[in-house]
């Protein structure tokens, strides 16, 4: 048996799989004061009169993450940035607590500028002053050589409690997004560590003893207790359950757009050939550009409980949510409330929601049903324009799959996957608006909890080999090796492939979830004196983002 459960905004979902096939599944009202008790709910609801021994994994999709980072519910960290020259301070992330400090490591990983041990004794005195118990570490090229990020966190360690490394974070080259991915990934280690602290000792008291999972923004797994290093992997892992779930329960090879439409936002995600795109650079949240490999998705403030207001003439939908639909006892009239008295949905009380809208009817000078249908169509004509918008902008820049870089490919979406409450009512008006054949996948009010069930763990591993200096980096693990002056890129590519299968089964893949992939591959001649000295070798593997073995994609849950 495998357990799924995606902590929403709105909702809390669950899934018991048997056999690839669905044999419960629970929903219950997220409580976002305490995540958790919502996740300790759900579970004890859909493990009643089961035996925890027969669950083979466990998986969690949540926004914990981030929430935390969206409501600026983080801890304050402190950063030590060794830029070295050719890159002005100014043009760098300008995050609060931030020190700029002697040390350099060049583009080929050699050391050219120590660092000053004084220096980051002296900020780490002026860190504790100030309360800050969290740090990120961060050296332009770290990821050719990690020695000075470890150098300042082996002076600093014995003062302050974590500190996220940026070499560790991602082997990719790019100093601003990387600082950003170290920030973050200390700012909400806390909560994290305790999420994951109180989910193991739950389910351990459930008697399950089977592996404990949580899904990442790529689609991927990783191991629960793994993950409380790395807290910043599962940012905007919500959107990620539901492309999962797409994949799961259909297999359309079409372009298409997938909605999931919540109580309070909807996401949206567009498919190319049947594939969910991909982030090439990293995931962006609230302004954070990172280097955390994500599925591409577009996340807006309008869902079913979307607040509605008529103010200074104008008829207001979202982006707020202040509770429940009134029709179920909410304050406001919502999105929920106008589909009720237009008997598009059978939920609540509809004498309720008649009376919520009667003073937004009367100051519009409109029936109740009128209005009704004026919030409808507003609410849908929101939606489709952020489609519109989103698949504008992907075709104005290259596309990414989980696969692969499609040269020229230009979308045009011919199917629209809606799930989520409002999905039954909103996906014929919606298909009409963005020429699209609507389909609502079966199970779709419990998507997410099917899609993080049924994810395979991912993982990369990035690898620079330098000829001339005969050294080899392991770029995410900061390690190195000798290699000969002859080396060539196959054998650097058989390196990538050994490290990648240890590092994914460390992190709880199975064996038979192993399909990698060579992402990049790339060869250059080093010259000295008109002679060729070397080579620059780099290369990049990955384990595809897709569905656990033994599970074809759209086979009858």
């Amino acid at each position: 048996m495998i357990l799924g459960i995606d902590v929403g905004g709105t909702h809390t979902d669950a899934v018991l799989i048997e056999g690839f096939k669905i044999r419960k599944k629970a929903k219950i009202p997220t409580d976002a004061a305490h995540l958790l008790n919502s996740l300790l709910q759900v579970a004890t609801e859909i493990l009643a009169g089961e035996d925890p021994g027969k669950l083979q994994r466990v998986v969690l999709s949540t926004t914990l993450s981030t929430n935390a980072i969206v409501q600026d519910k983080v801890e304050r960290v402190g950063m030590v940035v060794a830029g070295g020259p050719g890159l002005s301070p100014e043009l760098l992330p300008r995050i609060p607590h931030t020190f700029h400090v002697a040390g350099y490591v060049n583009h080929r990983g050699e050391i050219i500028a120590e660092i000053d041990r004084e220096e980051i004794a002296a900020v780490g005195e002026k860190l504790r002053r100030e309360g800050i118990g969290r740090l990120g570490i961060v050296g332009k090229f770290s990821t050719r050589n990690p020695a000075q990020e470890e150098q300042a966190a082996a002076i600093l360690s014995k003062d302050f409690g974590h500190a996220s490394l940026g070499h560790r974070m991602s082997g990719r080259l790019n100093f601003r997004r990387r600082i950003e991915t170290a920030y973050l990934n200390s700012a909400v280690w806390d909560i994290h560590q305790r999420f994951v602290t109180d989910v193991l000792q739950f389910v351990r008291g459930q008697g399950i003893e089977a592996p404990i999972y949580i899904l990442k923004a790529d689609g991927g797994t990783f191991d629960l207790a793994g993950s409380a290093d790395y807290p910043v992997q599962t940012i905007l892992s919500g959107p990620a359950a539901s492309i999962m779930g797409i994949l799961g329960m259909t297999k359309y090879d079409d372009d298409a757009v997938a909605l999931d439409i919540g109580g309070t936002t909807t996401d949206i995600a567009v498919f190319a050939d049947g594939a969910p795109l991909l982030e090439n650079l990293g995931v962006t949240i609230e302004g954070h550009k990172t280097l955390i490999r994500g599925l591409r998705t577009r996340s807006i403030g309008l869902g079913g409980d979307s607040a509605v207001r008529y103010e200074e003439g104008q008829l207001r939908v979202g982006p707020q949510r202040e509770g429940p639909a009134a029709a179920l006892g909410g304050p406001l009239p919502t999105v929920t409330d106008a589909m009720i008295v237009l008997k598009r949905t059978a939920l609540g009380d509809e004498n309720l929601a008649a009376a919520a809208l009667a003073p937004l009817a009367e100051r519009m000078g409109r029936s109740v049903a009128d209005t009704a249908e004026i919030i409808f169509a507003e609410a849908c004509g929101k939606i489709a324009g952020a489609v519109r918008s989103f698949v504008e902008e992907i075709n104005n820049e290259p596309v990414y799959t989980i696969h692969e870089m499609l040269e020229g490919k230009v979308i045009a979406p011919k199917i629209l996957h809606v799930m989520g409450g409002p999905a039954l009512a909103m996906a014929d008006p919606l298909g009409e608006m963005l020429a699209c054949r609507p389909v609502i996948p079966p199970h779709s009010e419990v998507a997410n909890a099917v899609g993080a069930a049924l994810a395979r763990t991912t993982a990369e591993v990035s690898i620079l080999a330098d000829t001339e200096r005969r050294r080899l980096t392991i770029g995410e693990e900061g390690t190195q090796m000798e290699i000969p002056s002859r080396y060539t890129m196959a054998q650097a590519i058989a390196v990538g492939e050994e490290k990648l299968r240890e590092k994914a089964l460390a992190m709880g893949a199975r064996k038979e979830d192993l399909e990698i992939e060579v992402v990049e591959s790339q060869e250059f001649n080093m010259v000295r004196d008109m002679y060729m000295a070397g080579k620059n070798i780099r290369v990049k593997v990955q384990i595809k983002p897709g569905l656990i073995s033994g599970f074809a994609r759209g086979q009858s849950l």
